[in-house]
């Protein structure tokens, strides 16, 4: 499987209406004529967010990290919807608004799962950004993106693309605490380091998506987070500060039929472990790399996406059934789930 590099590129996401076209006014009926009016209202909603981290040298010396990244305000009492990658581990985190207001933030919550964090500051007269629906996105419909890229000066850039696919997936098997993004919008908006947390948008001016990732080895292919997945992540962030999910700490991709024909698997479907991670519940079941599994509780498993849903369904602490093959043999294994970090 190809690396992938995760970028700083954006979401977006609001709970307040201010850039939405008159109701009934749909996407198509709007022309690229309109896309400087739209990108006009959403500006103000639009964040640059830079962090700071100290770390140690190799003579334990402090040495300052800065980052670069996007947000958008998701509403009016300074919630900031950005990437969980762009302001995880930072000791200060500092908001600029494209009126040249800025902020020190406070990190409301963050999860590395999905990617997602909500900062908060403390302003006044903030503009917020309505919420799409994703569900609702067609291959071909025209997006915008905005975000912060490459520490450029003069404000947030924006470019222009179209969904390009739906459905896909970032699973990252060489490294086992990399976590894995489903279900994501692929566009060829140009995305680079620095758009992370910046919001994708239709020409409603809704934000339908997430800019969140760029495939190293290829151009104009950029990876989105659909609003709808992020809708209930932002609301229980917001609420609880965290998302509490069960895991079996085993890094895996998912079967499919190509994947199957090279390496002669027996299944077509269900997920190839690569391995388990050192003290974990898989390792500790006694899971192997190369072995599939292809049921969980009773249920078949289809893909990784399919398999991280299943042990959703579960809580920390609950033992579950696997049904694994192992080369030619069919094998059962019992694993105990534990907290995600």
């Amino acid at each position: 499987m190809q690396a992938l590099r995760i970028a700083l590129i954006g979401i977006a996401a609001a709970l307040a209406v201010g850039c939405a076209v008159p109701a009934g006014a749909g996407t198509q009926s709007v022309g690229f004529t309109e896309i400087p009016r739209i990108v006009a209202r959403a500006l103000p909603a639009v964040v640059s967010i830079t962090t700071r981290r100290i770390e140690q040298d190799q003579f334990n010396k402090p040495i300052p990290k800065a980052g670069l990244g996007s947000g958008v305000i998701v509403d009016r009492r300074g919630h900031i919807l950005t990437n969980n990658h762009v302001v995880d581990g930072a000791d200060e985190i500092k908001v600029t608004l494209t009126d040249g207001r800025t902020f020190q933030a406070t990190l409301a919550g963050g999860d590395y799962f999905t990617d997602l964090a909500v900062l908060k500051i403390a302003g006044k007269n903030l503009h917020a950004l309505p919420l799409g629906d994703s569900a609702k996105l067609a291959i071909g419909e025209t997006v915008i993106a905005i975000g912060s890229p490459l520490w450029i000066e003069g404000g947030p850039t924006v470019t222009v693309g179209v969904i390009s696919g739906k459905g896909r997936s970032m699973e990252e098997p060489d490294d086992p605490d990399q976590g894995a993004l489903h279900n994501l919008l692929q566009t060829d908006a140009a995305i680079n380091p620095g758009n992370s947390g910046g919001p994708l948008l239709n020409l409603r001016g809704e934000v339908v998506g997430i800019n969140t990732a760029v495939m190293e080895s290829a151009h104009g292919i950029g990876f989105v987070i659909p609003i709808n997945n992020a809708k209930p992540v932002v609301k229980t962030l917001l609420a609880h500060g965290q998302i509490v999910r069960p895991t079996l700490r085993v890094a895996a991709v998912s079967v499919t039929p190509q994947l199957a024909f090279t390496n002669s698997l027996p299944v077509e479907h269900g997920v190839l472990v690569v391995k388990p991670v050192p003290g974990g519940p898989a390792e500790a079941a006694g899971l192997l790399a190369d072995d599939v599994i292809v049921q969980l509780q009773g249920a078949r498993v289809e893909n990784l996406h399919h398999f991280h849903a299943l042990i959703e369904r579960q809580k920390p602490g609950d033992t579950v059934e696997l049904v694994v093959r192992r080369g030619p043999d069919t094998i059962m294994v019992s694993a105990v789930l534990i907290r995600d970090r």
